[in-house]
């Protein structure tokens, strides 16, 4: 198989801008390795590979003709079936939007397209995002290139399957509660979360508004930072997007340094709950920051205990709001409509039959939580902890330049153990949930290997595990620069990328 395929996006970029390669040579090695792949990982839900070549070639003539062009130009990029896209459906996972194909293209995916990437295709997702194990796809399960017994994270588990294994260099993914970090965690590699506003959400199927963000998944932190300097900025198309400058993520990456910096770690995110093994690899990579040259402190952020619940308040509330448009009306499923039914009818038919269990769920909870009588007591006593979060973090970045914890209690758990246990799903958020409430930027890095189960283990063996580096808002250059101080230390440590340890699949024996 093409070496191609285990480039770095920057390496690939500046292979294709040179002339050593071509976009189309290396879409067609990705394109390969899906095919050979892709049957036991199931990162995506559609490939055209008439269309990924034609992008590759319009790269090409576009670099022939001495346009000028950014440095992932030709660089192949695996797509979250959460952003629109005119030329290829778009389904969020579920089958209500089965076969749909978008008249227009997500801002996210326009820049991207205006920055040279080439789309392969569109990855498996949670519906509608909401999960934490891409189980509650209409399209069933992502498998771990780890270990294909267990679950990529979710939602965007497609996403970070298809970079772990080395599918595509880059993918895109959002962040509700946790749905970058923590498939990222999982499959060690590098998951962003962008602040709130840095990049625009127009085009991108809304599961709860004023919490989901789009963002990066690479094999590195640098690319990580190419890929959001790419697609990020303002957008006068989204009310909430963010005018002001992005910041500069990239020259951060390049500098990988936390001499003179204080990092606090917060003290709510530890013990019980908590794998053995995830909490001895998060408290080594504390001691290597100290060595990095870093302050070490302990943050109490004392509201962070009540994260969980006023997000399953919250996000459900705003998802039965938003989910109201899917209405059997105007596109995707319908059923029922035979001329002997009212509108009504079909629109509940539709619904039953379309939205997944998990979806059902939270727009129950939503409904429930907006009824009259209920509002003041649920959703409004939520936001009122959103503020004390938000005050919690206020307070902590008083201290320090960056908070730090584990990404996820605990490694990747087997497909289908906590199916049928939605509470015991929703802990895998328990660290990622703040940052979405208050809409800090939050980055996870690969720290190291866990076994499975409660050994410490020595960290070369097992599952991987992240390490979340939390920002103020608009403070993404922080992130990377201290994820890349972790990256570029722990890769000498190890002789290379934590990807290397991974279990061969079938298609590399």
């Amino acid at each position: 198989m093409s070496d191609l395929i285990h480039r770095s996006a920057a390496e690939l970029g500046a292979l294709i801008a040179s002339g050593e390669t071509s976009a189309v040579e290396v879409a067609r090695a990705h394109l390969e390795r899906i095919a050979a792949v892709d049957g036991e990982i199931h990162a995506f839900l559609h490939v055209d590979d008439e269309t990924v070549l034609a992008q590759a070639r319009a790269v090409d003539e576009r670099r022939a003709a001495g346009e000028e062009l950014g440095p992932l130009a030709g660089v192949p990029i695996a797509h979250k079936d959460v952003f629109t896209t005119a030329d290829m459906p778009t389904t969020a996972g579920s089958r209500i939007l089965e076969g749909w194909r978008p008249p227009y293209d997500a801002t996210v995916t326009a820049r991207l397209r205006r920055a040279g990437l080439v789309i392969l295709g569109k990855t498996n997702m949670d519906e509608f995002a909401m999960g934490s194990s891409t189980e509650n796809s209409a399209y069933g399960p992502t498998r771990n290139p780890w270990d294909r017994t267990r679950i990529p994270g979710g939602s965007s588990g497609g996403s970070s399957a298809a970079v772990a294994a080395y599918q595509a260099p880059l993918s895109t993914g959002t962040d509700t509660g946790g749905s970058i970090r923590q498939p990222a965690a999982v499959t060690g590699i590098v998951g962003m979360k962008p602040t709130y506003g840095g990049a625009s959400r127009y085009g991108m199927i809304a599961f709860a508004s004023s919490l989901d963000t789009p963002g990066p998944f690479a094999r590195n932190v640098l690319d990580a930072a190419l890929l959001q300097e790419a697609f990020s900025g303002y957008d006068p198309m989204d009310s909430t997007s963010i005018d002001k400058p992005v910041p500069p993520v990239v020259e951060a990456a390049r500098r990988a340094d936390v001499a003179g910096m204080t990092v606090g770690v917060v003290k709510e995110f530890g013990g019980e709950g908590y794998q053995p093994g995830v909490l001895a690899r998060f408290n080594e990579a504390v001691e290597l920051l100290e060595s990095l040259g870093a302050k070490v402190v302990e943050v109490s952020c004392p509201n962070f205990s009540y994260a969980l619940p006023a997000y399953y308040l919250i996000a459900p509330s705003e998802c039965s709001s938003n989910l109201a448009r899917f209405d059997a009306m105007r596109y995707g499923l319908r059923v029922g409509d035979d001329g002997t039914r009212s509108a009504e009818e079909v629109m509940a038919l539709t619904r039953a039959e379309g939205f997944g269990d998990e979806v059902k769920r939270r727009i129950m909870l939503g409904t429930y939580a907006l009824s009259s009588g209920y509002y003041d007591a649920y959703y409004g006593k939520a936001q009122q902890v959103r503020t004390l979060i938000a005050r919690d973090f206020e307070a902590a970045f008083e201290r320090v330049d960056v908070l730090v914890s584990p990404t996820t209690p605990t490694t990747a758990f087997p497909i289908g153990e906590r199916a049928d246990d939605p509470m015991a799903m929703y802990l895998a958020d328990l660290c990622t949930i703040p940052s979405n409430l208050t809409g800090n930027a939050a980055i996870s890095v690969p720290c190291g290997l866990a076994e499975a189960g409660s050994g410490g283990g020595d960290g070369t063996t097992g599952l991987p595990v992240g390490l979340q580096i939390m920002t103020p808002v608009l403070g993404d250059d922080r992130a990377y620069r201290v994820g890349a101080a972790v990256e570029k230390a722990l890769e000498e440590r190890w002789g290379g990328p934590l990807l290397a340890k991974a279990p061969k699949l079938e298609a590399d024996r």
